[in-house]
């Protein structure tokens, strides 16, 4: 079975087509070729190679039409896409091959176009995020005054309002764009350091070639982070921290359903095969899925922070591995607990007042 975020249907679950195509193989062979197109420019702005020959291979480079089945291939066997993508990005650029990835490395390629794919995807799960918060606030605004039973160790309390409820959903989210606003530029920065990191054997200009880089690709500029993964780690623990938060919120409306009578009601639920009478919570428990998914992969990204040395293969490739599906779970995430608040039609520990 394939992973759930593109299986042939699970996916209609799962799957956020949006974020998705920011992490598609064509975006990030899109962000391959835009490093290296502009790699052979900054090569030129600084007088390694020269400006017309910087410029034709550039053109070359974002012309090319590359072959993914023979990339594949090639991975394979290197481990890495980027050694066969130099060299059919070489073919292509003819004459002009000598301005084409000469001081760079594989990682720089393949590290700067994941700050890219990052870089997407915090805008997205920014938007997303403010959209949810203004959801609430409205729901708030309208109902948060009805009453509802409180409920402790999962055992009637006191009463509370529905806006009480409400917050502890709502509060996390402003933390959330908060940290997604600080960790953003630590993740969407430029990686260029050369074959062992320190920027050598480019005459002295590999600062201003990073300049060049990050000014052109719009990332951030900074030192290398060849083998220092722990700003990629810390946005990851924040990725489990948004699922996390509206995990809450799915599993207090499936609860909520549970009751008897409901404390609140959802339009459209999920059908029974068996059960033609019943609505299940599907969004809510969704919300539950992802969050602990997200929690479960945060150890893998841990383990990947150990990279030995000034590169690791093992630790690198786990985080391609982990990564993207927890992007693509905090994403839908986001999505479903949208899409759970415009499904909710009745709040209160009777179930009678109408959203």
């Amino acid at each position: 079975m394939s992973a759930v975020f593109d299986h042939p249907w699970l996916s209609g679950l799962f799957g956020d087509a949006e974020m998705a195509a920011l992490w598609s193989a064509d975006a990030h062979l899109k962000h391959m070729i835009g490093f290296e197109a502009a790699y052979s420019r900054a090569l030129g702005a600084v007088g390694i190679a020269s400006p017309e020959v910087a410029a034709a291979a550039a053109r070359a480079i974002e012309a090319a039409r590359i072959d993914t089945v023979r990339l594949a291939n090639a991975t394979a066997t290197d481990g890495l896409p980027v050694p066969d993508l130099v060299a059919q990005l070489k073919a292509a650029a003819g004459e002009a091959a000598a301005a084409v990835h000469k001081g760079a490395t594989s990682q720089d390629v393949i590290d700067t176009a994941l700050a890219c794919c990052l870089r997407d995807s915090c805008t997205l799960l920014r938007g997303r995020i403010t959209a949810l918060a203004s959801d609430l606030a409205e729901m708030r605004d309208r109902h948060g005054t009805r009453s509802l039973m409180g409920r402790t160790r999962m055992q009637a309390a006191l009463p509370i309002t529905v806006g009480d409820r409400i917050d502890a959903w709502a509060q996390p989210l402003g933390d959330h764009l908060d940290r997604l606003d600080r960790l953003a530029p630590q993740v969407a920065k430029l990686q260029f350091g050369g074959p062992v990191g320190t920027r050598e054997g480019l005459n002295g200009h590999g600062e201003a070639i990073a300049a060049h880089l990050a000014r052109e690709l719009g990332l951030a500029n900074g030192p290398q982070w060849h083998a220092r993964r722990d700003g990629i780690a810390e946005f990851a623990g924040l990725l489990s921290l948004i699922s996390g938060s509206l995990g809450k919120m799915g599993q207090d409306i499936a609860l909520m359903a549970q009751q008897s009578p409901p404390e609140i009601s959802i339009a459209g639920g999920g059908a029974s095969s068996a059960m033609p009478h019943k609505q299940n919570p599907v969004l809510a428990e969704l919300l539950v899925t992802l969050a602990r998914f997200n929690a479960t992969q945060l150890s893998g990204m841990h383990q990947s922070l150990i990279h030995e040395q000034e590169r690791s293969g093992a630790a690198w490739a786990l985080e391609w591995m982990i990564l993207p599906q927890m992007v693509m779970a905090s994403g839908r995430s986001l999505s479903a607990a949208t899409g759970l608040c415009n499904t909710l039609r009745s709040v209160g520990s009777s179930g009678e007042h109408s959203l």
